[in-house]
């Protein structure tokens, strides 16, 4: 199994990134099944020792939003890593707003997917994003529009490459059809498997997927069957487990789990080198996943 990939066939990432929507808290009292975002972590030092962390331990991509704490977590990665490595490849996404706590729509005019882009060159410190994705199509505009506002940023070099977040096949080959795409991050674990179809196409054309909420969880993470006894066998936490079988199920995988722990961290980064025996990896397949709405 590589432990790399080249995303837009030139920039090397590791295959374990860090995604920092985990380091915004969930606003107290609120739905849980929501995920907020919405203020920067109060303890703004140990998210910038964690962002360190990451990449002082080999983690090269960092993902990241204009709509996470409404900029502030772009703000955290320039104070935590600007000026920035030259392997280090910054990740954002435009075309979603998030006015409060527990609301998240997508706003994809051309304009303001550009002004977006310009504050995301701002707040983290960049004179070019390396990968900028669409963070949702918005149906109240031409894919054409939102797309072509991204590849527009791409021609005045202000951005490198372009990728979509929770998008289907068609979406995928349409917006292919204006712009080169290389990544596509959509739901995607061993209890969220709605999204097969774009793994495997995104595999056979080399487009990297971003699996967001890679983790695991729920029934079959419990403290017995296959995933536990599997992560006895191999001596590692079913977190571990869940990220390796990720990385087995496709050459372009790039799981990209956030934690605010530093002890959660070193474990996401360990399981990159958790070697699934064909049996094992075969016996995860099988786990019985619910079904799941897009």
């Amino acid at each position: 199994m590589t432990t790399t990939l080249h995303l837009g066939g030139e920039l090397t990432v590791g295959r374990m990134g860090y995604g920092t929507m985990r380091l915004a808290p969930q606003e107290a009292g609120l739905d849980t099944s929501v995920f907020h975002v919405w203020r920067a972590p109060a303890d703004r030092q140990a998210a910038i020792a964690i962002l360190r962390r990451a990449v002082e331990s080999g983690v090269n991509l960092i993902d990241t939003a204009d709509a996470y704490a409404l900029g502030e977590t772009e703000e955290l990665i320039a104070d935590a890593l600007a000026p920035y490595r030259d392997d280090v490849v910054i990740a954002t996404k435009v075309g979603a707003v998030h006015p409060s706590p527990t609301e998240w729509m997508p706003l994809g005019h051309p304009a303001y997917l550009r002004q977006q882009a310009e504050l995301c060159l701002r707040r983290l410190r960049l004179d070019h994003i390396d990968l900028l994705q669409l963070h949702r199509i918005d149906p109240d505009f031409p894919l054409a529009d939102q797309v072509g506002a991204l590849a527009q940023l791409v021609s005045e070099g202000k951005v490198r490459h372009i990728g979509l977040s929770e998008v289907n096949l068609d979406q995928i080959r349409a917006a292919t059809d204006i712009h080169p795409i290389v990544s596509v991050q959509n739901l995607y674990n061993l209890t969220h498997r709605a999204a097969e179809d774009i793994v495997e196409y995104t595999a056979a054309h080399g487009i990297a997927f971003l699996p967001w909420f890679p983790v695991a969880a729920g029934a079959h993470a419990k403290a017995t069957g296959a995933l536990a006894e599997i992560a006895a066998e191999v001596g590692a936490t079913p977190v571990q487990v869940s990220l390796a079988w990720l990385l087995r199920r496709s050459p372009t995988m790039l799981p990209i789990p956030g934690t605010s722990s530093p002890a959660h961290l070193d474990q996401n980064i360990a399981a990159a080198r958790i070697a699934l025996s064909d049996n094992q990896f075969e016996r995860l397949s099988a786990i019985a996943a619910p079904a799941v709405t897009r």
